[in-house]
């Protein structure tokens, strides 16, 4: 079964074309007019092995907000028709991923429910042209959007660079970890039967 989406948003604020392959090999085409944005949702496909598409044309004249929040609400969107009815995954995945000085622990319930928890802190105010504030912006609208539950708790970095490229590169790992199907499911993952 073909586990692909393809999600358009467009806003008076942003233009965006999103494509998840959640069983890729890890190749992408990023283009949301902000590198270090670009850079970490690369990671976050490599790694991840999903194939992933994302054009974005926003409106930074203002600022990157959002270019970078509209993004996560669409890849959890794009993450949740991909992901369909959910029958037969794994349902949680968890990473913990070195970058050097950063060490970050991701965790996610694909449950349904929404829910972000989020432990970082960033010595700057940049990374790039990229506000480090919007890393938790970003992974609080996929969590949404996508209705899961994103854990991530930094627990060691002190270079602001690789704390946001750990926290993607694990959260992609998670991810994919949750997303695997196992034969020994036969619905869904959950004591109610439903998620």
């Amino acid at each position: 079964m073909s586990r692909i989406s393809k999600v358009n948003r467009k806003t008076a604020e942003t233009d965006i074309s999103i494509f998840f392959d959640i069983d890729g090999t890890g190749k992408s085409n990023i283009d949301t007019g902000i590198g270090f944005f670009d850079h970490m949702l690369t990671g976050f496909s490599k790694h991840g092995f999903f194939d992933l598409d994302v054009t974005c044309k926003g409106d930074l004249y203002v600022d990157g907000h959002h270019t970078i929040e509209d993004v996560g609400i669409v890849l959890g969107q794009a993450i949740k028709e991909a992901v369909g009815d959910k029958k037969g995954i794994s349902r949680f995945g968890y990473f913990i991923l070195p970058m050097d000085d950063a060490l970050c622990l991701c965790a996610i319930d694909l449950s349904g429910r929404p829910y972000l928890v989020y432990e970082a802190d960033f010595s700057g105010e940049k990374m790039g042209y990229m506000e480090t504030e919007m890393v938790k912006e970003f992974f609080y609208a996929v969590s949404y959007s996508a209705g899961m539950n994103i854990h991530i708790k930094m627990l060691s970095g002190s270079n602001d660079h690789h704390i946001a490229e750990a926290m993607f590169k694990a959260f992609g790992k998670a991810l994919d970890m949750a997303t695997r199907t196992d034969s020994r499911i036969d619905d869904v993952l959950s004591t109610k039967g439903a998620l």
